[in-house]
């Protein structure tokens, strides 16, 4: 195996080698407006409007842009905020996170490890036991029901 061709996994066993520029725009190509908008610049869904907020199924959210699962249901919980929130991702390593001073505050942007795809944002005001809350957009993810094979894209 060649250098180019090694692939990087994660200790859930996934390939987080990051996409190239070009395999990234091919599958930004299947995005909706408003999903590109939040996936590539940073965007936010009005709260209380995800479809996945309030969402009680068992089973695993993947980055909508390249399918990378990022957290679990099991770590979902209701935040009142108006997002989908998690306590703990599903590995940490399919997650980036990225100090954020926009709109005149400081917060911890989230984004996917492989795609750099724009999740949300994570605070220091979640439960136990990790005390975060992950804070996500619903159109930055595809919810896969627990069993089903999450398809990886690029």
């Amino acid at each position: 195996m060649t250098p180019e061709t090694q692939k990087e996994l994660s200790a859930a066993g996934y390939d987080i080698t990051p996409l190239t520029e070009t395999q990234r725009n091919k599958l930004a190509e299947d995005l909706t407006r408003e999903e590109y908008d939040i996936l590539l610049n940073h965007g936010t869904e009005p709260p209380f409007c995800g479809n996945l907020t309030d969402n009680k199924q068992s089973g695993a959210y993947a980055c909508r842009l390249c399918g990378l699962p990022l957290f679990r249901s099991d770590e979902k919980f209701n935040s009142g905020t108006g997002w989908a929130s998690f306590y703990a991702p599903f590995d940490p390593e399919h997650l980036k996170i990225y100090r954020d001073t926009k709109y005149g505050m400081v917060r911890n942007e989230i984004r996917c490890a492989r795609c750099d795809g724009h999740q949300g944002h994570v605070f220091p005001d979640g439960p136990p036991p990790t005390g975060q809350r992950y804070c996500l957009n619903s159109l930055s993810l595809e919810f896969f029901p627990e069993g089903e094979e999450i398809p990886q894209k690029g």
